[in-house]
């Protein structure tokens, strides 16, 4: 079979079997078959080769490849691939990966819940939110608090947290007790970082005004909104939000899932802003995507409580996965890695370099915005840089430059007319060159067309 003919008998495969996330079959039309990778690059079924520029979804950390990823699995699945993890059994790289991550983690963050991703981690969050007021004896303390243009998850409760509208519709109701406050998004509002910060809390707090702080259990944050569109805060905002949940008696969950594990420059986005969380989720580079994983940590506050509950009062959540033999040696391999080679560092100087060569491109005619944190970056364009008027809708202008980037041999994710970036943590300045490099061709070959 030719390489040719094995292409096109995958993609009618494809197309016949396969419904994918996000999912519409025009769109599945002439996709990409990815089967291989190595650092930064990976290679579709024509031997094409492309820069990763986000990581495949956030959280490829350690780069494609890594054989020592494999062999970790390997070795697990020879002595034991898998054993429940329900309570009265155990398992020792969960055991130990629990204590890792505990030992790394902000203040006192201290116990480990397994889970199978991101949704699972955010879900798990909330129903430990939920419980731990409950054995408080403050059952009524059940709603979430969340921000328009975050990202949690698309299972029910995720879905609804997740303050983008694209992901409620036509799934009929969301679960009731979700509420969404004002993104704490600089340029869209227009304001200065502190006035930005202000306005935003000031949203929050007029939600706990209208519920009633004794019926919140909860805020969930990223510490930089990622799917949303690469959304970094005002410090002050952080801070403020925990202060915010001291006051209020709401417990504060930072979702790490996309920021967790380096990518922001140390191990977890939240350190950086010196705030402590009571919960904090996690998932994607906790094994780069290697296998899956993903968890929530607790405080030793709610750690207590839980353990102060008579043996009839268990914590009833669970998964069959949770804690799984093969995913936590994965992810302790995969902690080796970033340890060793000093990821987190790379992230923090070699993501400086990457803010800077996307500022570079502020030369060009549509783009008004950019930002960036650790190895995350964003470039927003508009129609009128001046005005900051935006494209209209039918323009698509980032599906367009998203789509030219590809041509050229890069691949990333937008948003509307926000381009992001998140390349693998092993990044080099001269591969930021070339990314970025691809990114002003492809815009240029947009700007010609229009």
């Amino acid at each position: 079979m030719t390489v040719q003919s094995r292409a096109q008998e995958l993609a009618a495969q494809d197309l016949a079997h396969l419904i994918h996330p996000l999912y519409h079959e025009k769109a599945q039309e002439g996709a990409l078959i990815i089967e291989r990778g190595e650092g930064i690059h990976v290679w579709d079924v024509n031997g094409n080769r492309y820069i990763d520029g986000l990581s495949c979804l956030w959280n490829v950390n350690v780069g494609h490849g890594r054989r020592e990823l494999g062999e970790a699995a390997l070795r697990q699945m020879e002595q034991l691939a898998f054993f429940n993890n329900y309570t009265g059994y155990a398992v020792p790289s969960a055991v130990q990966l629990a204590a890792r991550i505990a030992a790394l983690a902000p203040g006192d963050l201290n116990a480990v819940f397994f889970t199978s991703g991101g949704a699972e981690s955010n879900e798990s969050a909330f129903k430990m939110a939920r419980f731990y007021w409950n054995i408080q004896g403050r059952p009524s303390k059940t709603k979430v608090i969340s921000r328009m243009d975050g990202y949690h998850g698309v299972s029910l409760a995720a879905m609804s947290a997740t303050g983008m509208s694209v992901y409620w519709d036509r799934f009929g109701d969301r679960a009731p007790g979700f509420y969404h406050a004002v993104s704490p998004n600089q340029y869209r509002l227009g304001n200065t970082p502190e006035e930005t910060a202000r306005l935003a809390l000031d949203s929050i707090e007029e939600i706990i005004r209208r519920e009633g702080a004794d019926s919140i259990a909860a805020i969930i944050a990223e510490p930089i909104q990622g799917a949303g569109g690469v959304i970094v805060p005002p410090p002050s905002y952080i801070t403020g939000l925990r202060q915010l949940c001291d006051r209020h008696e709401v417990l504060l969950i930072a979702d790490e899932v996309i920021t967790g594990f380096g990518r922001t420059g140390t191990w977890f986005a939240m350190s950086q802003f010196g705030v402590q969380p009571d919960i904090m989720s996690f998932a994607k580079g906790v094994t780069s995507g290697y296998i899956q994983l993903g968890g929530i940590v607790i405080s030793e506050r709610m750690q207590r409580a839980l353990a102060a509950q008579p043996v009839d009062v268990k914590w009833m959540h669970a998964y069959t996965y949770s804690g799984h033999a093969t995913a936590c040696a994965v992810a302790l391999a995969n902690m080796d890695i970033i340890e060793r080679e000093h990821l987190a560092d790379n992230a923090k100087t070699v993501g400086a370099y990457l803010l800077r060569a996307l500022e570079g491109l502020r030369n060009l005619p549509h783009v008004g915005d950019v930002r960036g944190f650790g190895m995350l970056g964003r470039v927003e364009f508009v129609a009128d840089p001046r005005t900051k008027q935006a494209f209209p809708a039918a323009a698509r202008y980032g599906d367009r430059v998203v789509a030219e980037m590809r041509k050229r041999g890069a691949l990333t994710r937008n948003r509307a007319d926000v381009v992001c970036f998140a390349p693998p943590l092993i990044t080099t300045e001269t591969q930021v060159d070339e990314l970025t490099g691809i990114v002003r061709e492809a815009v240029q070959a947009v700007d010609a067309a229009l």
